[in-house]
């Protein structure tokens, strides 16, 4: 009776959540994951919003009927429990969808999950984790089953339409690179982007940013802490006791982006030896903290060190860096974060500051900024300009591209 009670009391906590979800503005991704599909994970960043995506996903199609169920895998409910279990007494009752939230925080989720996919042949599971899941590591059989979606913070793009400023569609970088002049002078007829950038640069990556811009830059120190302390752990083979040396090396990084490591000096200065502190440079990407740039050819392994490293974001340079932070670091790091995100592939090379996709070259810099034109695939990416002209874009026109 008592272990009945403990489940029926995940079910009010589910209801109570949908109740208070709102469905005012979904993020666009919603539209990019095929829901058909019986069993989809949601990879991602501690604050980008996956909890509240999928959320809404689920009030929107499922609302009240009792035909779906939201479950949090960090609950004290499945430190003695089985998520199995709850599967099996939820779906005798008529449930039909379950969306869990946090498998990396439950051993061994990824064998249950393939087990409850294999056995339940109508139920559907969505599921969200750390971007440092490794699903394929976890159960070789289950990564062939699951179909994987990882969702980044909200792109210059999305950030004004959560504020109400504008809402555009966005563009492919073939789009932007063919008619930025035309598409830079309707946008500016509807808002003025430099001052709403400047904004977003400093606050706009992250959802809960509407929350409160005061401790912003609080909540991000402490996302980063804990990503370092907590969700680290998840990845096979990490030592925890590790992580004050990771925060030491990450905080390095911080005040020197864009870095170019030079492994010998940070082995020194951090105390870690060589070959580890490739290894905690690797964790950091993968927990989206950092962004590597590598020169064109073969993407790196974990053995190899990257030629360039960004923070991962422009609000996290604000975080740690305040007033103090680069302005040249600021609009690189936009660049890089925001094409790698909209899906394309960036590298170092050996001229200019990016190439995307292995075609065309850029370099990134103030509104007086000149570039060679040593080719014609060489564009000028400007900041502090509202509209372009021929091979000179505006930056900020680069958020509009996820």
């Amino acid at each position: 009776m008592f272990e009945l009670a403990k489940m029926d009391s995940l079910l009010i906590k589910s209801n109570a959540l949908l109740a208070d979800q709102s469905l005012d503005i979904i993020r666009p991704i919603v539209e990019k994951i095929d829901w058909k599909d019986r069993l989809i994970g949601l990879l991602g960043a501690r604050g980008t919003g996956k909890t509240t995506l999928i959320l809404q996903k689920m009030k929107k199609e499922y609302g009240h009927t009792g035909k779906a169920i939201f479950l949090t895998l960090d609950d004290i409910y499945f430190s003695s429990s089985r998520l199995v279990d709850v599967v099996a007494y939820f779906t005798a009752r008529g449930v039909e969808a379950f969306f869990i939230d946090e498998v990396h925080k439950y051993p061994d989720w990824a064998r249950e999950i393939k087990n409850i996919y294999d056995q339940y042949k109508k139920i559907k599971i969505v599921f969200t984790g750390s971007c440092i899941t490794d699903i394929i590591r976890q159960n070789a059989d289950l990564s062939r089953r699951a179909i994987q979606y990882e969702m980044p913070g909200l792109s210059f793009r999305e950030y004004l339409e959560f504020t109400g400023a504008i809402r555009v569609k966005s563009f492919t970088l073939e789009e932007l690179l063919k008619s930025h002049q035309s598409i830079a002078t309707e946008m500016v007829r509807q808002f003025q982007p430099l001052a709403h950038f400047q904004t977003y640069l400093r606050y706009g990556y992250y959802p809960f940013f509407q929350e409160n811009k005061d401790t912003y830059p609080i909540r991000l120190e402490q996302i980063v802490k804990m990503t370092i302390e907590n969700d680290l752990r998840f990845i096979e083979g990490y030592d925890p006791t590790k992580s004050r040396k990771i925060t030491q090396l990450f905080y390095i990084l911080a005040t020197n982006v864009p870095f170019k490591p030079n492994i010998t000096k940070l082995s020194e200065k951090t105390g870690i030896n060589r070959n580890t502190l490739v290894q905690y440079l690797h964790y950091l990407e993968m927990a989206r903290l950092v962004n590597f740039l590598s020169a064109k050819g073969p993407s790196i392994s974990n053995l190899q060190k990257p030629d360039k490293i960004y923070l991962e974001n422009t609000n996290l340079h604000y975080a740690l860096s305040g007033n103090n932070a680069d302005k040249g670091s600021i609009r690189e790091a936009f660049f890089l974060n925001q094409v790698k995100n909209a899906g394309y592939s960036v590298s170092l090379p050996l001229k200019n500051d990016f190439l995307i996709n292995e075609e065309e070259l850029f370099e990134i810099g103030g509104k007086n900024k000149k570039g060679e034109a040593t080719t014609d695939r060489l564009w000028v990416v400007k900041d502090d300009i509202e509209i372009g002209v021929l091979n000179k874009i505006p930056l900020w026109l680069f958020g509009m591209m996820y």
